[in-house]
Order: C-alpha cells, then structure tokens, then sequence
C-alpha cells in the first residue's frame, strides 16, 4: 500500500487545489468551501480527487491552508481506510471532535465515505448523528446528492452501494498535483488473503478499457502532468478477466510511446502475477521507473500459507532475483505483516532472513490487527507483547539496510523530478524536494547564484550525503559537482 511513499498523516492534512474553468477562474462558490480529510492508501488520495472534482462541479471551492486551521469551512469529507483497526480508531476520534464544530457552526455538513462507510454504514449513522452523508466507495458520484438532501431533511443520508456501476475514473477530478497524477486502472480485488478486508470493500476486481486508460494519461500530459502513477489493488492482474495475461505489459509499453510523458510509476502489483513480460516492460521502456512496491508480507512458507499467499519465499526471491538482473538500479520496497496469526519465532526468524536477502529500499511494516469478517480475526492469536518486540527488531534491520542502500547514492548524480520547497529547517540552505527516478525523496540545494527551480522542472545534482529515509544534493559546481535545470 507509498504520493508513494507519503505517510498517512502527511495525506490527511492535503487540501485538493481548486478547479478552474477555461480563463483560470475558480469554478462556482454557491455551495460553499470544503475540506477532505484522507486516510489510508494511494487509491484513497485519488478517490478524495473525485470527490473534490464532484463537489467542486457542484459548485464547492477548495478551502485554503489558513480557512482550514481556522475552521472556517462549510463541509468537511472524511474518506476513510479499513484496513488496519486503528485507521477505525483514528476515523471516530477526528469526526468526534468534528462534532464540536458543527455545534459551534451548526450549518457545518459532515460526510463519511470510503472503504470504512462501505464496511460499516450502519454503525456511523447511529453512532455518529452529526454526520450528514455517509457514502461507499462505489457512491462518490452521490455525494451531492446526499448533502442536498441532509439539508432538506435534516436527517443522515446514507447511500453504499454493492455493486460496481461506473468507474470512478468517469468523474470529474480536482487533482492535488499539477506535475504528477494519479490514474485507476482497476477497482477491487480477486484475492482471497485471509488479512485482507479489501474485497469486502472494494469488491470483486473491475478493469477499464486500455484505451480508457491510456486517454485519461493524454489528458493528465495535456493539463501539465509529467509524472503519472497507475494504480489498482492488483495491476499486474490488469486483463485477466478478459483472458489477457499480457495487457499490463502492453499498457506500460503504450504508456512509453505519449509524448511529454517523462515517468511512469504503478503500485501495486502482486508477486504471484509478476511476470516476465512486465519486467521486460519496466526494462525496456524509457519513460518507466525503476521503482516497485512488492509486497512480501511474510518470510515464512508456512504463514504465506495461512496468510493465503498465492506463492511462497523462493518464487518471491526468484521473481526478485529476475527483477534485479533485468534492472540493477531498481528501487524495492515491501509491506510485512508482524505477528501474524500463529507465527512463532521460528517464521518471524524467517522473515528476518528474507529481508536481510531481500535488500528492500523500504519497508511498510505492520503488527496484525484483525480485520471483523476476514478469516484471519477468528484465529489464535499472537500476544501483543510479543508482535511489539517482533516488530522493532524488524524496523531496526530495516532502517539498517536502507541506511546503507541509501549510502550507495553518495557521489553519484541523479535526476530529481522537483516537486516543492524542502522543509523550514532547509531554508537556510536554499533547498528544494523531490524525487529521483526510482523514487527516493531528495533535497536539493540551489548553488548560490543560481535561480530556484520550479515544480515540474528536472534537477541533475550530485549527491552529497545519505540521510536515513532521504538523499541531500548540495553539489558544489567549482568542486566540479554537477548541478544542471531541465525545464
């Protein structure tokens, strides 16, 4: 599940920019400003573009940074992730002090979507009656709609749909970037991971048309993107239903051929799927990075059994293995899952053993947190004691290994997508941020003399020093250290 690799609380706090229409004019103010709050995955942060898209067709503006802290907004969207259990905790903590809002402004509307109204609809009307609307993640289209008729009625309006009748990618979108867009080429999941609530709330995989697809990516170019990540639950499983085991491959290569396109990312394929024609894909076609998230979950044969793992640790390592000889230079990052149903110390050793092989870049890690309604909940489970003291052995190995990957980059030269100025604490350097090739998040200082670069522009810099989650380029051009603008 990695912007790619932005954290949760840093998407949570992301207000989508205003749409505009053809002079560059904000688009309608009738119905007010709004503000969404997101939770979980990439698939989330580009659902919350469709919803800022509808409302803001709709005739909602985009709250800005301050109308947001000063609370000085009139409906606040909560997209929500079911994952993990504390993303549910985290979901009625913030709507409960939102109520506090509402009785301060009581014309406030409050709406709930995303993967936790479609798991759990009932269960926020009643205990949360401050919500106005609470709608799945198959009823973006509807939210409009509900927020009318919660200010008509005065009552909760509740749509969550089972079924999958239009794409999401139909809707319009307000996205949060102008350099980089994110494009679904599927919705829901096949696989029957016994960890996983996905399928209960995304549904049974839906693939779009490669034609769609591929048009939708022409326009993101044509509007100024030149970054676009593709996104689905399983994208290399992209074709299955219709009988083409291929297609996923054939789009990376479709995508090589769109003119301004300069990178193509996509997140996240599934082991067992990883076939040799998409790596040939990745290799062979310029435009597509060297970075892969590629979930392990678990080193050990026996929990990827009961995980419901469709392979296990040698074909995992052996499809790496292809990877790396294909691409030396690729990035590879994981999710793992600590403290699994069941596991003892004996599996846990194993998964130790496979990531110190592995070399992932990173690693998303997670003590198991049963999901109500999977089979994994009805389980024995791990004591969390136990899981804690699992999981901070795996972080200090990980942290380990990507400090001395990240060390590889010191005294080369990388090309940096620029995506925003770095940080305060960078100011006094005069940097800016973003990410090289294969997505590892660089600051760069501006050599003095030089003008800054702008969002969009390529940045060739040498790198300096190796920091423990990202790369600082202070190249020194006298030194004979490079630093070069690409607009």
């Amino acid at each position: 599940m990695n912007e790619d690799m932005m954290t949760e609380d840093e998407r949570a706090s992301k207000t989508a920019e205003p749409m505009t229409d053809a002079t560059g004019g904000e688009r309608g103010r009738g119905k007010g400003v709004y503000h969404i709050h997101t939770l979980g995955c990439q698939m989330n942060v580009h659902d919350s573009e469709r919803i800022a898209g509808v409302l803001e067709a709709d005739g909602y503006v985009a709250a800005t940074e301050d109308q947001v802290i000063d609370k000085d907004i009139d409906l606040i969207v909560m997209n929500t992730c079911a994952v993990r259990e504390n993303a549910a905790e985290r979901m009625y903590g913030t709507i409960g002090l939102w109520a506090q809002m509402k009785r301060a402004r009581p014309n406030l509307q409050i709406a709930v979507g995303g993967c936790m109204a479609q798991l759990d609809r009932e269960r926020i009307a009643r205990k949360a009656p401050w919500v106005d609307a609470v709608f799945g993640t198959k009823n973006i289209g509807s939210l409009p709609t509900l927020l009318d008729q919660a200010r008509v009625t005065g009552e909760a309006q509740v749509e969550v749909a089972d079924r999958l009748d239009y794409f999401p990618s139909d809707l319009p979108a307000a996205r949060a970037s102008k350099v980089s867009s994110w494009v679904s080429i599927s919705m829901g999941c096949n696989n029957t991971c016994t960890f996983c609530i996905v399928p209960t709330t995304r549904g049974k995989e839906h693939d779009r048309r490669p034609g769609d697809i591929v048009a939708e990516v022409r326009r993101c170019v044509e509007q100024g993107a030149k970054e676009v990540t593709l996104l689905g639950q399983n994208v290399n499983s992209f074709g299955y239903g219709i009988g083409d085991r291929y297609a996923f491959s054939k789009l990376l290569r479709a995508c090589g051929e769109i003119e301004g396109l300069e990178r193509v990312r996509f997140t996240s394929p599934h082991p067992a799927a990883f076939t040799d024609d998409v790596i040939a894909a990745m290799a062979e076609t310029p435009n597509v990075m060297h970075q892969l998230h590629f979930p392990l979950q678990s080193g050990s044969d026996r929990i990827l059994r009961a995980m419901r793992r469709s392979y296990r640790s040698e074909k995992f390592m052996t499809i790496l293995g292809k990877i790396r000889a294909a691409m030396p230079d690729a990035q590879i990052s994981t999710d793992i899952i600590v403290g699994f149903p069941g596991e003892t110390e004996e599996d846990f050793q194993e998964t130790l053993r496979i990531v110190e092989e592995a070399r992932f870049s990173s690693a998303f890690t997670f003590i198991y947190s049963p999901r109500p309604g999977t089979p994994a909940a009805e389980m024995e489970q791990v004591p969390h004691d136990v899981a804690q003291e699992r999981f901070e052995r795996l972080v200090a190995l990980q942290e380990r290994i990507t400090a001395e990957e990240l060390a590889k980059f010191e005294g080369r030269d990388v090309e940096v997508m620029i995506t925003g100025a770095a940080g305060k604490k960078d100011a006094a350097t005069h940097r800016v941020t973003g990410r090289e090739r294969t997505g590892v998040l660089v600051h760069v200082g501006v050599p003095e003399g030089e003008p800054t670069p702008q969002v969009g522009d390529f940045v060739t810099a040498t790198v300096t020093h190796a920091g423990k989650h990202n790369l600082i380029a202070d190249p020194d051009p006298k030194a004979g250290q490079t630093y070069h603008v690409r607009h």
